[in-house]
């Protein structure tokens, strides 16, 4: 694992703070509604064709999952596998760099789990208060 925190084309440390960071765009991609959701299906079951995920991942558009997959298969997250067949099978699965992001994503998931009660009783209480 690479400890080196330098951007590609300058000699300035990465820093997610910096407007100009490319290290920004990629906090957004694994932040964005739907790769945490990808990361954690795939972590349960490593490899998984297309209509496997969109079954699994409640709620994403056709379209939406193609974006979010193709981003995440650029930024060296995912591969996808072409099998000839009639039709084509495709299949995804997460690259060694992306399975770095499962034990994260895991953390994350366990919190909003674990809190949702909490996170739930807070909106309630907000909305009730601006309600007026």
């Amino acid at each position: 694992m690479s400890t080196n925190t330098e951007t590609p084309h300058t000699d300035s440390p990465a820093n997610i703070l910096a407007s100009a960071c490319p290290s920004r765009t990629v906090m957004r991609h694994l932040t964005d509604r739907w790769t945490p959701m990808i990361v954690a299906a795939l972590s349960e079951e490593p490899t998984a064709r297309f209509s496997e995920l969109k079954d699994r991942i409640q709620g994403v558009s056709p379209k939406v999952l193609t974006q979010t997959l193709r981003s995440m298969e650029r930024d060296g997250l995912v591969t996808r596998k072409v099998t000839a067949a009639m039709p084509p099978r495709v299949d995804y699965a997460l690259t060694p760099l992306g399975t770095t992001l499962t034990a994260p994503m895991n953390a994350l998931r366990r919190w909003a789990q674990d809190h949702m009660a909490e996170v739930l009783a807070a909106r309630e209480k907000y909305d009730q208060k601006n309600a007026l």
